[in-house]
């Protein structure tokens, strides 16, 4: 029997967030999209993109793009269960099929950012490159978001992204390094 009312619970916790969704794109529509606002989170999630394949490094694409993937994965799933327990939120909707999440964030800003600091003097050491990479984004960035209401930290420590940035960056810094990162045509022919 709980479980029947589990099932109905959760068929009426959906209703209500199909109508909060309704709602945020509601207000995209009305009160975001003529914004300056809303045209400068679209930029930060196309130019990121345009910017480093013009200038990321050609012959280790491959590597920063999984960092990139893996620095998505991760921020989306601390990004997700932050807002699940009000940790903070994001104001600023850029794109209704997400209402709840800062996507130029997860999708562009942060793989882009940490793509970059691993591919620049990349025999620097990592622990200074990650504590600038963490310290600029963290610090800069995310208070600069906080400024123009794209993100709402409500009593989150900016020393906490720091910590996640940090986190970020070395995921990113040790998918690069793996040994096990060789083609498989090169595997293939070891092989035989």
């Amino acid at each position: 029997m709980a479980f029947e009312e589990g099932l109905a619970k959760s068929e009426k916790a959906y209703q209500q967030f199909t109508e909060i969704s309704a709602a945020f794109a509601d207000i995209l529509k009305n009160d975001f999209i003529t914004t300056w606002q809303w045209w400068f989170g679209l930029a930060l999630f196309i130019i990121p993109w345009l910017v480093w394949f013009k200038y990321r490094k050609k012959d280790s694409t491959g590597r920063l793009l999984l960092a990139g993937l893996l620095s998505i994965i991760l921020s989306l799933t601390i990004d997700l269960a932050a807002l699940s327990l009000g940790l903070w939120s994001y104001p600023m909707i850029i794109i209704p099929l997400a209402p709840f999440l800062f996507l130029p964030y997860h999708f562009s800003l942060a793989p882009v950012g940490i793509m970059f600091a691993l591919q620049i003097k990349p025999q620097m050491n990592s622990l200074l490159k990650g504590i600038l990479f963490s310290a600029i984004a963290a610090f800069g960035g995310m208070n600069f978001f906080n400024a123009i209401d794209f993100y709402n930290p409500k009593s989150w420590s900016t020393l906490y992204d720091f910590v996640i940035f940090l986190t970020l960056y070395y995921a990113g810094y040790w998918i690069t390094k793996m040994e096990s990162l060789q083609g498989l045509d090169k595997i293939k022919s070891e092989g035989e």
